[in-house]
């Protein structure tokens, strides 16, 4: 994570939760503090149908990663991993407004944003790269589908808690084969996520790793496994297995036939998280977690 004292922004992107009134409350708020501030300030197109009347630029999400220094996302996780997919192409700053649940990504107090958020635009601010998944499905050697993902690529049945059969290779080398409910293959990012549910361990995000944790194996000796990020996975679908579905961040879903090969590697483009300058990451833990606090 690198060090205060940055550079400080001058454009502005606006982006969250469409048809939630705590969010559009709060990009109200934001855009009309940040434009009597002086900032120029850009809404999303579909964030812009939320606040009639805006005097702001409007664009796409493609389009404000081109011309913003920072992107604020207002929601909860989902709109953040949403906008990070895209996002992450550019060279722009991503920071997030907790109007979600957990918030592990979302660092800023809605109730409190700007009075944090000035610290940050001034250039008093932590930032942080956290690297995402890329993933191809391969039918015949040809490629048939692509998809990216900040939390977790995840091979599954397209059944309710069915079994499902497959072989999972890291560089080329054989691990095992399994019969589970599916795999989740996590990021650092995604650790607090699906995959902690599934009993995978927390990473820390600046470590260059990728967990690989079964879903509801078949064998108790089927146990997480943590892999250099560098790794490429490749997962073989049995092929007596009915028609499977990879999943990327429990939303862009890919069909995996059976005999069909699935191609994991890290993304060559990083996502870049900025961070008020207190920043911590293990007392996001403790407060979404229900860590035990100091004893002395």
């Amino acid at each position: 994570m690198s060090q205060r004292d940055h550079q400080p922004f001058q454009t502005i992107a606006l982006l969250g939760k469409v048809n939630h009134e705590a969010t559009r409350t709060t990009l109200f708020t934001l855009e009309q503090s940040l434009l009597k501030l002086g900032y120029q300030v850009i809404i999303e197109s579909r964030t812009a149908e939320q606040l009639s009347g805006t005097q702001a630029r409007v664009m796409s999400l493609l389009e404000l990663g081109q011309h913003a220094d920072l992107a604020i996302v207002v929601g909860g996780d989902g709109n953040m991993l949403g906008a990070a997919r895209i996002l992450c192409d550019f060279d722009i700053g991503v920071i997030g407004v907790n109007r979600g649940n957990l918030g592990f990504l979302t660092d800023l107090d809605p109730d409190h944003v700007l009075e944090q958020l000035k610290a940050v635009l001034a250039g008093d601010y932590q930032t942080e790269q956290r690297f995402l998944l890329q993933t191809e499905v391969i039918h015949h050697g040809q490629t048939k589908a692509v998809g990216r993902a900040i939390n977790e690529v995840v091979l599954h049945s397209d059944k309710v808690a069915h079994m499902i059969e497959f072989e999972v290779y890291v560089d080329n080398q054989f691990v095992y084969s399994q019969r589970s409910d599916g795999l989740i293959i996590s990021t650092p990012t995604g650790s607090t996520a699906y995959s902690l549910s599934g009993g995978g361990p927390i990473v820390v995000p600046n470590l260059h790793a990728i967990s690989l944790v079964p879903m509801f194996p078949h064998t108790l000796s089927s146990r997480p496994i943590v892999v250099d990020a560098t790794s490429t996975i490749k997962l073989r679908a049995a092929t007596d297995n009915d028609d499977l579905q990879l999943s990327c961040d429990g939303h862009v879903r890919m069909k995996v036939a059976a005999g069909d090969e699935v191609i994991i590697q890290q993304h060559p483009h990083k996502l870049c998280l900025v961070h008020p300058h207190d920043h911590s990451y293990f007392r996001v833990l403790r407060n979404k977690l229900g860590w035990g606090s100091r004893l002395f």
